[in-house]
């Protein structure tokens, strides 16, 4: 049975990074920035990252995925809501099957070498492959039906917006290494007020931002 707290993290994590992708994702699209790639190569990798580092527990990443995946729901702001939250779900899968297929809890990763490589190899997969699914699952959704052909097409494409991620990955990763060498961890009479209060801000805040923005 999943104890308290790898529940608790799993939801304020996937709240946190589902505000960012509401908010700040948000506001890199109106000054016309490449949004995807930015939250996918700093704040994606980053949150998984740290939640990996700290619970080193395989499925975590698919459970924050599913939920910052859902709060994107209710942003319906800023492009496709509907590719944006299936990319965001794909990436927490992704991270969590590389991590755990490659055995990457159980190996050394002290290193800044080895850090920088996991961190631009895995920012390369889970946005290119993220991508990938979106144009697959968005259209089924969407009820347009999938054509392969339409995919085959933006393949090079999407190869290369995955570059601008893969490069803010590497030096992500081993950022949050670095972070976690401070040893900084709430107390259990903190962790559960704290991880809570940080979830329904998020929540909150984009609820009502949204309702702000449709004039409800």
């Amino acid at each position: 049975m999943m104890n308290r707290k790898f529940i608790a993290g799993i939801i304020v994590f996937g709240s946190l990074w589902g505000f960012a992708e509401c908010i700040i994702g948000s506001l890199l699209r109106d000054v016309n920035l490449p949004a995807g790639a930015i939250m996918t190569g700093i704040f994606a990798i980053g949150l998984m990252t740290l939640s990996r580092s700290s619970f080193k527990q395989p499925g975590m990443q698919t459970g924050i995925g599913l939920v910052a995946g859902a709060l994107r729901f209710f942003n319906p702001f800023g492009g496709c809501f509907i590719c944006s939250a299936i990319a965001i779900m794909a990436e927490g899968l992704l991270f969590d099957l590389i991590w755990t297929g490659f055995s990457l809890d159980l190996k050394k990763t002290q290193t800044i070498t080895i850090q920088a490589s996991l961190g631009i190899t895995s920012t390369y997969l889970i946005y290119i492959g993220g991508y990938i699914i979106t144009q697959i699952l968005t259209p089924v959704f969407s009820s347009a039906g999938f054509y392969l052909e339409n995919l085959i097409v933006f393949i090079p494409q999407i190869l290369a917006c995955g570059l601008l991620a893969a490069l803010l990955g590497v030096a992500t990763v081993p950022i949050v290494f670095s972070l976690k060498k401070l040893n900084i961890a709430l107390q259990d009479p903190l962790y559960y007020p704290v991880t809570i209060g940080t979830s329904m801000f998020c929540w909150m805040f984009v609820i009502v931002n949204t309702i702000f923005i449709l004039g409800i």
